[in-house]
This record gives C-alpha cells, sequence and structure tokens, in this order.
C-alpha cells in the first residue's frame, strides 16, 4: 500500500516539474520593454540639434544634404560622428526612475531642487514638424545618476551620468577636424606658390596625371596622389580665430603663402590655404579653408609636398605603360626586335632560338623604373638637339602595342651624348631633354643575342652513357651503367667520389645560363677559355655528345663557360652551384696516376 502511495507522489512531483518548465518557457510574458525617454525620437530624422551648456554659448548645427553643419556660435563644417553619436545616444536613452506629477506636489520649488532653473544642459532636436527639448539638471545624491526633464511631459525622470561626457561644452568639441571635407576626389589641381602657379590635370581614360601650366608635361602620378592623402588626412591641432574681420595678413593668410585648389570638371570642390609658421609651435602652420572665416593650425608636413618647383612635380619617370608592349625595337651599332607570339611568349626577329620571356620583362621593367636625374632643357631647336647628341641618337628604342592597335607607338626613347655619369635621353613625343644616370643606361642589353633563351641543355640523368674530363692534356672517363651506377673506365687517372655523379649529371641536364656573354667568340682566352683547358663532355644513350669548357671563376662564384650550338660559339655565365660542383668533383687531380 505504501509503495503504490509512494509512487503516485512521484508521478504528481514530475507532472508538477514538467508543467513548471512549460508554462516558464512558452506561457509566461517577456519583462515588459522599457520605453525610451523622448517619445518616436529617431536619429535618422533629425534634422536639426542645438545645445546650451550651463554658462556658455549656445551650439547648433543643421543636417544638410546628409552632411552636417555648425550655425551658432560660429559658422563652420561639423563633426558627423561626434553629432551621430549624441544623437544615437538620445534614441537608446531610457529612464532608471520616474517621479510623477503626483510625487512633486508636495515639494515646494521642485525646478530649483532638481536643477531646472539653471539646467546644466539644455537639448533640443527638430524633426519636421517634431521637436523635443530635454533639460539635464543637478546630478542624485550618490553622483551616479542625474535628474532630466522632458519639457511637456510631466514628471522628473532619473538616468545614469555616463551619457553625459559625449555632450559638448564649446563648439570646438564639434568642429570637423578634416582640413577637406569627405568625397573630394578631383581630377584638376591649381597650386599657387608666391608667383608660382602649376595647374595639373588627370586623364579621364588612364587616370595619368599631366602638367598643363606653366608647361605641357608630364606629372608625377605618385606625388600628387601621397600630396592628395597628406591634404585627406591632415587635422586641425588648434582653431585660432572666428573673426571674419580679422586680419589675414598677420596670419600669412592675405595673400597666403601656398594656395592649392581642387576642383571636378566645371566644379570647385574645395580649396586650402597656408600661411605663416605658428610662432608658439613651428611644427603648425596657420591655414584656412576656401568659404570659412575661421583660421586654424595644423601640421606644416600637410603642405610640404604641396611647396615644390615646378620640376617637382614633373614625372622623373621617362615613360609609363599605359598598354602592354608587344614589340621592342632597338636601333643602334646593333639593332634588333623583339616581338611577343603569345602570352609571355617572346622571338627575337630573324633568328631561330626563342627569346627568354625573364630577360624581355626585366628589360621592360628596368625601362619603367628609370628617373632622371635632371630636367635638362624644355624647349629645344636643332642646334640644342645636335649638342645633346640627339640629332643622330647613338641608340633608339621604341615600344609598340599589339598588331593592329590604333597609334602602335606607346613609346620611343632617344639616346644622345653621354658625359661623367650621365646619359642625354629625350621622348619622341616631347620637345625636353632629360639626363639618365649612364649606370642605368650600361645594364640594357646591347645585342639581341643577350635575349636567347638562357636553357643550354635538356636531358635526364637516364639518357646519359657517359662522361669524358679533358684537363691540360690528360682525359679520364666515367662510364654509367643501366642500373645508374657511375665508375671509372680502364685506363682512366686516380679516383673519384661517385656519389654526387647522379646530382651533377642533373644539373648538367638542366643547365640554364645565368647571362649570355658573348656570341661568335674569337678571342676565347679572354674568358679563361684554354684549348688544353678544363672540359666535361656528356654522351648521351642515342649517340649525341654535348661539350662545355670552363673558364674564369667569378667573384659570386660563378663562373665563364662556353657551349657550341647551332654552329656558332656562345660564351655564358655558368651558375655558381654547377660551376663548383664540376670544379670540386669532375677535375682530374695533378698527381693522379
Amino acid at each position: 500500500m505504501k509503495s503504490k502511495t509512494t509512487v503516485i507522489w512521484f508521478v504528481l512531483a514530475g507532472s508538477l516539474a514538467a508543467f513548471i518548465w512549460i508554462f516558464e518557457h512558452h506561457f509566461q510574458a517577456g519583462a515588459p520593454a522599457v520605453p525610451g525617454l523622448l517619445s518616436g525620437f529617431r536619429a535618422a530624422t533629425v534634422a536639426s540639434l542645438q545645445i546650451i551648456p550651463a554658462g556658455t554659448r549656445e551650439i547648433s548645427v543643421v543636417r544638410t544634404n546628409g552632411a552636417w553643419q555648425l550655425e551658432r556660435p560660429v559658422a563652420y563644417p561639423a563633426s558627423a560622428a561626434a553629432i551621430e553619436s549624441v544623437l544615437a545616444t538620445l534614441e537608446k536613452l531610457s529612464p532608471a526612475l520616474r517621479l510623477t506629477a503626483g510625487e512633486l506636489r508636495g515639494r515646494k520649488n521642485s525646478d530649483a531642487e532638481f536643477g531646472f532653473e539653471t539646467p546644466r544642459f539644455s537639448i533640443v532636436a527638430e524633426a519636421g514638424e517634431q521637436r523635443w527639448q530635454l533639460l539635464v539638471g543637478n546630478p542624485t545624491a550618490p553622483g551616479d545618476q542625474v535628474y532630466v526633464r522632458v519639457v511637456g511631459v510631466e514628471g522628473v525622470f532619473i538616468t545614469d551620468t555616463a551619457w553625459l561626457p559625449q555632450l559638448p561644452r564649446s563648439a570646438s568639441e564639434w568642429r570637423d577636424p578634416a582640413l577637406l571635407a569627405a568625397g573630394t576626389d578631383c581630377d584638376w589641381i591649381v597650386i599657387t606658390n608666391g608667383t608660382k602657379a602649376i595647374e595639373l590635370r588627370q586623364d579621364a581614360t588612364n587616370h595619368l596625371w599631366r602638367m598643363t601650366r606653366p608647361l605641357l608635361a608630364r606629372a608625377d602620378g605618385a606625388r600628387i596622389t601621397a600630396a592628395l592623402q597628406q591634404l585627406r588626412t591632415a587635422r586641425v591641432a588648434q582653431f585660432v580665430s572666428d573673426d571674419a574681420k580679422a586680419d589675414l595678413a598677420t596670419f600669412g593668410l592675405q595673400p597666403a603663402e601656398l594656395d592649392v585648389w581642387l576642383g571636378h570638371g566645371t566644379n570647385l570642390l574645395a580649396a586650402v590655404h597656408a600661411g605663416k609658421i605658428a610662432p608658439e609651435n613651428p611644427e603648425l602652420v596657420f591655414a584656412r579653408r576656401e568659404g570659412w572665416s575661421a583660421v586654424v593650425a595644423l601640421a606644416k608636413s600637410a603642405f610640404t609636398p604641396w611647396r615644390g618647383t615646378v620640376n617637382d612635380f614633373r614625372d622623373a619617370h621617362l615613360l609609363e605603360f599605359s598598354r602592354p608592349v608587344s614589340e621592342i625595337e632597338v636601333r643602334g651599332e646593333s639593332s634588333f626586335i623583339l616581338r611577343e607570339r603569345g602570352s609571355n611568349d617572346w622571338a627575337l626577329v630573324g633568328e631561330k632560338y626563342p627569346a627568354d620571356a625573364g630577360s624581355v620583362q626585366a628589360m621592360l621593367q628596368s625601362l619603367a623604373g628609370f628617373r632622371t636625374v635632371e630636367f635638362v632643357k624644355d624647349l629645344n631647336t636643332g642646334a640644342d638637339l645636335k649638342s645633346f647628341g640627339l640629332t643622330t641618337p647613338v641608340r633608339q628604342i621604341i615600344l609598340r602595342a599589339a598588331p593592329g592597335a590604333t597609334n602602335g607607338v606607346i613609346a620611343q626613347l632617344l639616346f644622345g651624348a653621354s658625359e661623367t655619369n650621365r646619359i642625354f635621353v629625350k621622348r619622341a613625343d616631347e620637345d625636353y631633354v632629360y639626363a639618365l644616370a649612364l649606370a642605368d643606361f650600361d645594364r640594357l642589353p646591347d645585342n639581341g643575342w643577350e635575349f636567347r633563351d638562357r636553357r643550354v641543355w635538356n636531358f635526364s640523368t637516364n639518357d646519359v652513357a657517359q662522361m669524358t674530363i679533358r684537363q691540360n692534356g690528360r682525359t679520364r672517363q666515367l662510364i654509367r651503367d643501366a642500373a645508374g651506377k657511375w665508375s671509372l673506365a680502364g685506363g682512366s687517372p686516380g679516383v673519384f667520389d661517385a656519389r654526387w655523379m647522379e646530382m651533377i649529371v642533373r644539373q648538367f641536364g638542366e643547365m640554364t645560363a645565368a647571362r649570355w656573354v658573348a656570341r661568335n667568340v674569337t678571342a676565347p682566352e679572354k674568358f679563361g677559355l684554354a684549348p688544353e683547358g678544363f672540359q666535361v663532355a656528356i654522351e648521351l644513350k642515342d649517340g649525341k655528345k654535348q661539350a662545355v669548357d670552363f673558364g674564369t671563376e667569378l667573384p659570386s662564384q660563378a663562373g665563364l663557360a662556353a657551349v657550341t650550338m647551332e654552329g656558332e660559339r656562345w660564351v655564358f655565365v655558368c651558375p655558381s652551384a654547377l660551376y663548383q660542383f664540376a670544379k670540386l668533383y669532375l677535375v682530374i687531380p695533378p698527381n693522379a696516376p
């Protein structure tokens, strides 16, 4: 009997627990939402905001065309981030406690008691026909809360104080510290620097900058981009004066020592003016935004890139690749043409062997990287060109786009006379003469054969039957069997370490010239190549024979070597790894029996 009663009680307890769980999770009403302090307030709709801190001037801002502007106490662009932060806080602001009108009736002077006769802040926001006014009064006794009143709503509210530091105490806290407004993407710039005027314009097609005044020339796009970025990121360090009648000459702003005008199309977007260095801080300079009377001080580095000479804004690069290059023609003592046959596949016109694409790209990169060391002359007569050796250039380099392209010539460089450490050069499409470092010019290949594909041999170790080494009139022969084992042929002098042979032969099969040095060599001794010198000859299983002669070792531990290809003798730089392995493991010891 007792056991049956116990079971019943257990069932009832379980049912009750299940009921409680289901009720709590499915039927219990959620906690009531805490209403916002300002009914109907939406930050995104607010068009004007007024804040009056106790004992100081009204701060008033309006939203126009999506941007905030200060109206009082001074007209000036406002900081959108600071204003939007306050509006977002007001939208979310909820009271911790409310004292009703009935609770306030027994108090003799509640406005004085709660601080509303002289509020710490008066806040007025407007959105269309809606208007909200909030008065911030005294802190509560502990100091972590504050009394507030919504004008037109009965009672007094209490909120925390965490949001109060966002409210400005002066207009400077809400001024936009940026020197330029956001979105000043310009395509023309005018710089007046004393008596000089420089005009720059950006091409709408290729986005390259050109100088249009005081001369027509390519402009330094990298410098312009960096200078614009410095202006865009410059921040006001001090608001010096708001007096519309201030004597701007005392700040070096009438006339300004430097003006930068930015525009797009036919519209002026913005302008900034820089004046004297601030006497109390030599790192700051006085400045002013066009259209605003305020004088500010900011880091002088913001204007440093704009204070250059005319030549400082010219592009020091000899050329820019606005289109892909498909043909390179070199005219001079040794003329040749490189032509692209496919994607990064180049050929030397008139030769059977392919060109090394890496060498072609290296030349194009060198040309693109050339920077002039001096702008020598801007206007040239025939006599001028002759004096610089440009009437009959020593070399010309012509870069062309793909066949059939409109205006196929991308650039044409003419190289003239040289003097100590520099050579004169001119673009065919410009009237200017530049000076280029002679060391840069000397790095350009002189001959077309220097672009030959660098692969010398191409076979695998399994293709090899034997290796013959000749040195100082002696011969050593090494045999490779079908299992890949190496041994000395009968009568060959000395001993050798067979452990490294497969690796060395593999490097021979993949031998690549680090650089071609000479073609059709008639004086091999200049390269350390002697008739009885060190030679390695490899015989393949199909009967073909390959031979390489080693010459002078270079400081880089690479060395000169020579091979015969298509009946011509070619000298090249042998990579250091192969050169050193051959010298270390293949030479015939002088005392070998």
